[in-house]
């Protein structure tokens, strides 16, 4: 564990590595576990629906492709639509987020310093996989990977 002041809690967990190591496998362990001991209700965001057998049927899975959302900003008002909606959302799992939230090296700060707005304001856990590996993430990010594969 790593120290953080008092005041800055990390609400965000990053899951980091390349295409192809086994990120959405511990992102789907990890929120399975998670149903078990949730205060709150939980969400799965996803490109398609192909993990829906494999997350506990508490778990709301949402395939953000069912929606017209071209762009990070149009990414990051679904997210605060989506916490709108359900004052009882403990956490929210991000898969694919690079693909799913139309990040590219050129914003990933910008709409990084956002979702921490968010899940700061709104005392929402995130928790991301990433096609990068650690040590292509920006610095502000690095501190809140959980997992590196």
């Amino acid at each position: 564990m790593r120290a953080h002041h008092k005041e800055e809690i990390t609400l965000i967990q990053i899951i980091a590595g390349s295409k192809g190591k086994g990120k959405t496998k511990v992102l789907i362990e990890k929120v399975n576990k998670e149903v078990n001991v949730a205060k709150g209700n939980i969400v799965y965001l996803d490109k398609n629906n192909k993990r829906i057998h494999e997350l506990s049927n508490k778990i709301r899975l949402i395939n953000v492709t069912d929606y017209p959302i071209d762009n990070h900003d149009e990414f990051l008002g679904f997210l605060c639509g989506i916490i709108s909606c359900d004052h009882d959302i403990e956490s929210i799992y991000l898969d694919s987020f690079l693909t799913i939230a139309f990040v590219s090296e050129d914003n990933i700060e910008q709409v990084y310093k956002k979702l921490e707005q968010i899940a700061n304001h709104f005392k929402v856990n995130l928790c991301i996989s990433i096609s990068l590996n650690e040590d292509q993430l920006p610095d502000n990010m690095k501190k809140n990977v959980i997992v590196s594969l």
